[in-house]
C-alpha cells in the first residue's frame, strides 16, 4: 500500500453516462461518421485526467529501461495504425500516445480513450517474445483508433452501476474490479466499460494488422490467448465474468494465425520474433504479489516496508491494493478499509475531519490507545443512497510518521454483530518485529538456458517459492509440464 491517497468513500454510485451528449464524428478505422458518446477532444481530455488516477491507483513498475522498451515498441505500432495514415484527419494524427507499465500482478492490458495504453508486469511475465507484445499493444491501440470506449459510452449512457462495499470483489485477472472504490466516477466507468464481442474481434484484427505491418510474427499472439485460457481454467474453469463479452480464447487461438496469414498473403513478411531481447528485458521482473507491499499469512496482515501488522477477522477476505487494504466478509455486508491519511497531522484531526463531512451523524468520539500506540476514534451513522442506515467506526493511529485509519462499517442493525471483529483489527495494529518477515523479498523471474533435452518439469527446482505451483510456471513459459524442451531453450523460473 502506497502513501498517496485519501480515504475511500463509504458508498459510491457510478453513472455510466459520460455527460449524456451524443456527437456525430468520424471513425478513424472505417472513415465513416457515426454517433459517439463524446468528441475526440473530450476523449483525449478524459484519458489525460484518468491517467493520473490509474497511476495513483496501481503505481508504475519501477524499471525505466523496461518502460522505455514498451513505449518505443508501442510508438512504432502507432505509426502504422489508422491514426497515422495519409488520409487520416489531422486531429487524429496529432494525438500523442502514452504507454505505461503498471505495478500489478494481474495479467492485463487496457486502453483509455485518447491514446493511453497500459500493460501490467503480470502480463509481461506471461509473454514469451516481442511479437506477442506487439500484438497485445496493437490490440489496445485498435480500441483507441476504433473509438470503442466512446461507442460503448453512447450505447450505455442511460445505464447505472451501483457500487456498494462488496463490489471490491472482482476477478483475479482482466479488469481489476477490486480497485473500483478508489477511482473517480469517470475513471471507474472506463474500467468497467465492457467492449462487445464485435469490438474485441475488431481489435484482435487491428492488433494483428499493426504487428504484421511491422513484420512481427503476428501468429504468435495466439499463444498468449492460450495462456489466458489456461489461467482461467486454473482459477475455476470458465471465462471470468468480466471477460464474458470477449471472444472465447479458443476462437482467438485459431483466428489470429488466420489473420496473420492473410496479411502475409498481402506481401507483409512476418519474420521478427525477438524472443531473446524480450526475455532479457523482463529478466528480474517481479512475479505475483510483492510481499514487500504487504501480504496476509495465517490470519495476519504484514507490511515489511512500513513495519506494521494487524489481524484479519475470520471469514473476511483481504484485498491488498496500492492505496488501501480492504477486508470484506463473505456476505459482503461488513467492510473494513485501511488507508493512510496524508491530509491530517494527528489522529484526532484525522477522525474529526472525516466525521465533519455532510451526511454523517456523530454518535461518540474519544481517545484511543493500544499496543503502546495512541490514537483517536469515533462512531457515527450515515445513510446510503438507497436509504439504508449505516453505522461506522473510524479509528486513527499515529505510527512511523504516518496517520493510519481503519474505517469499519455495516448496516446499523448489524453493527453490534460485527463490532468485536472491528475492534480486534484496530486493537491488533502493532509494530512488526519478526526479522524473517521484515527481510522477505519478492519472487522474480530468472532466465535459464537449458543444457539438455528433457521434460519441462525436470527443469523446475524442488521447491518453488511462496504458493507458486509447477503448472503456474509452465503457463508463464507457454508449455505443458510434460512437454519435451530442447537443449538451448530459454526458460523463465520464479526465484526468491
Amino acid at each position: 500500500m502506497s502513501l498517496k491517497r485519501k480515504l475511500l468513500s463509504v458508498i459510491v454510485i457510478v453513472s455510466l453516462g459520460f455527460g449524456g451528449c451524443v456527437t456525430l464524428e468520424q471513425n478513424p478505422v472505417s472513415g465513416n461518421k457515426r454517433a459517439y458518446g463524446y468528441s475526440w477532444e473530450q476523449e483525449v481530455q478524459i484519458g489525460k485526467e484518468s491517467d493520473a488516477e490509474i497511476i495513483a491507483q496501481y503505481g508504475l513498475y519501477e524499471n525505466e529501461e523496461l518502460a522505455n522498451y514498451v513505449s518505443q515498441l508501442g510508438q512504432e505500432l502507432v505509426e502504422v495504425s489508422h491514426l497515422r495514415r495519409d488520409d487520416t484527419p489531422e486531429k487524429f494524427k496529432n494525438t500523442p500516445f502514452t504507454f505505461r507499465v503498471l505495478n500489478s500482478p494481474v495479467v492485463n492490458a487496457f486502453a483509455l480513450p485518447g491514446g493511453y495504453i497500459y500493460v501490467t508486469r503480470g502480463l509481461l511475465g506471461h509473454l514469451n517474445n516481442e511479437a506477442q507484445l506487439a500484438v497485445v499493444l496493437g490490440h489496445e491501440i485498435g480500441h483507441v483508433a476504433a473509438r470503442h470506449a466512446s461507442q460503448r459510452a453512447m450505447q450505455q449512457q442511460f445505464g447505472q452501476l451501483a457500487i456498494i462495499g462488496g463490489a471490491v470483489l472482482g476477478e483475479s485477472f482482466g479488469y481489476d474490479g477490486q480497485s473500483i472504490l478508489q477511482l473517480s466516477s469517470q475513471t471507474a466507468q472506463l474500467m468497467f466499460l465492457k467492449y462487445g464481442r464485435d469490438d474485441e474481434r475488431e481489435s484482435d484484427a487491428l492488433g494483428v494488422e499493426y504487428a504484421a505491418m511491422r513484420h512481427y510474427e503476428a501468429s504468435e499472439g495466439a499463444d498468449f490467448f492460450t495462456s489466458l485460457k489456461r489461467i482461467s481454467e486454473t482459477q475455476g474453469g470458465g471465462i471470468p465474468t468480466l471477460l464474458s463479452s470477449h471472444p472465447d480464447p479458443g476462437e482467438r487461438e485459431s483466428t489470429i494465425p488466420r489473420l496473420a496469414q492473410e496479411w502475409e498473403s498481402k506481401g507483409y513478411e512476418q519474420n521478427i520474433l525477438d524472443k531473446e531481447e524480450f526475455m532479457e528485458m523482463i529478466e528480474g521482473i517481479v512475479y505475483g504479489n510483492n510481499p514487500r507491499e504487504g501480504f496476509e499469512r495465517d490470519g495476519m496482515f504484514y507490511h515489511p516496508d512500513l513495519e506494521f501488522q494487524f489481524p484479519v477477522p475470520n471469514g473476511f477476505q483481504l484485498i491488498n491494493q496500492t492505496t488501501a487494504v480492504i477486508m470484506v466478509n463473505e456476505a459482503q455486508d461488513a467492510i473494513i478499509q485501511f488507508t493512510i491519511d496524508n491530509q491530517n497531522e494527528t489522529p484526532e484531526s484525522s477522525v474529526r475531519t472525516f466525521l465533519a463531512q455532510e451526511g454523517i451523524t456523530v454518535i461518540d468520539q474519544q481517545s484511543f490507545s493500544a499496543n503502546s500506540m495512541n490514537g483517536y476514534q469515533g462512531i457515527a451513522s450515515a445513510q446510503s443512497q438507497d436509504g439504508t442506515e449505516l453505522k461506522l467506526k473510524l479509528t486513527a493511529v499515529g505510527y512511523g510518521g504516518n496517520i493510519y485509519r481503519f474505517l469499519s462499517y455495516t448496516t446499523s442493525a448489524q453493527f453490534d454483530t460485527y463490532r468485536d471483529r472491528f475492534t480486534t483489527v484496530e486493537n491488533g495494529f502493532s509494530q512488526l518485529y519478526d526479522n524473517a518477515i521484515l527481510g522477505i523479498q519478492p519472487v522474480k523471474l530468472k532466465l535459464i538456458t537449458t543444457s539438455r533435452t528433457a521434460p519441462f518439469s525436470s527443469f523446475l527446482p524442488n521447491e518453488l517459492p511462496m504458493d507458486i505451483k509447477p503448472l503456474d510456471v509452465a503457463i508463464i513459459n507457454q508449455v505443458d509440464l510434460d512437454q519435451i524442451i530442447q537443449a538451448g531453450t530459454m526458460l523463465k523460473i520464479p526465484v526468491q
